[in-house]
């Protein structure tokens, strides 16, 4: 039995920290662009040769990459689900989120965007499917589709690779014990937002992916999840944690312990708000250089 289960209001289990990069239209090493996935190869003029999927990264914007990558009008490649008979399983009821594996795929001269997720989608069930990873999500009493769930809620949440076991520990301890997941995460895709930023009015959003007010995992995995989280997902790291934040980049603390977990997110808490005032002071001065130029 659980017990002394804090208001949802007090609590914000995971609070990343984490800087977001964001490059658009850059160009690297002469051959790759940002878009927000890469590709790579080609010429200046021409359309580049492989399309590359990071860890983590949404369908759309999969999607989004798959339309410039093969120059076809936005939103073209998500109008071809309809036509690419992809593989997924039966919980997925059609929505290929967790299934387009991140890796490189060629993009040859006849590449189709059913042909690009379709190769994607074989990927991942390559991956999925194999007997180590179902024995893996039948020892923790869960099926595949569920394991994938889990992965990329760890893919999103973890700050580093060696926190990705610890991650799925705490929500395997939190799905033991009847608690709400309590992911910033899966608001975030509730809201259709790509960047950590959850306010105390996010957490209301009435979505099947807020997790704050709804139990058990998402409905559908939150972006598509590599190999490190699927492992982890699988094997957890030993361990009581209910509670985890970034307090710093590097600096993520685990916890059984509500009181502790509230110390840490106060540190934390007060280093967001002293990078804030830095920044806007920084801005202030910006301006002020700009009139006194005026």
């Amino acid at each position: 039995m659980q017990t002394n289960t804090p208001s949802r209001k007090s609590i914000r289990l995971t609070r990343r920290g984490r800087l977001v990069l964001v490059v658009t239209g850059a160009v690297v090493a002469g051959t790759a662009v940002a878009v927000p996935l890469l590709l790579l190869g080609g010429g200046a003029d021409s359309r580049p040769a492989t399309l590359v999927v990071p860890e983590g990264r949404r369908a759309n914007q999969v999607y989004a990459a798959v339309d410039k990558a093969l120059e076809l009008p936005a939103g073209s490649t998500k109008k071809s689900l309809a036509k690419a008979d992809l593989k997924l399983p039966g919980d997925a009821d059609g929505n290929p989120e967790g299934y387009l594996f991140p890796a490189a795929y060629p993009l040859e001269e006849k590449t189709t965007p059913e042909r690009l997720l379709a190769l994607m989608v074989e990927t991942a069930n390559r991956k999925f499917n194999g007997a180590p990873v179902a024995a893996g999500a039948q020892r923790n009493a869960m099926n595949v589709y569920q394991a994938v769930t889990i992965a990329s809620i760890v893919q999103a949440e973890a700050s580093s690779k060696a926190d990705m076991g610890k991650v799925a520990r705490v929500i395997f301890n939190r799905l033991e014990r009847g608690m709400p997941l309590q992911m910033d995460s899966t608001v975030d895709y509730a809201l259709g937002r790509s960047t950590p930023g959850v306010k105390e009015r996010d957490i209301e959003a009435d979505s099947p992916y807020n997790s704050y007010t709804r139990m058990g995992l998402p409905p559908t995995p939150i972006d598509n999840p590599g190999e490190e989280a699927m492992r982890a997902a699988i094997n957890p790291t030993p361990g009581d944690w209910l509670y985890f934040v970034t307090v710093k980049p590097g600096d993520t603390r685990f916890t059984a312990d509500h009181d502790e977990h509230q110390k840490d997110l106060a540190e934390f808490n007060a280093r967001q708000q002293k990078e804030k005032q830095g920044q806007e002071q920084e801005q202030e001065q910006e301006q002020k250089g700009k009139e006194k130029q005026a």
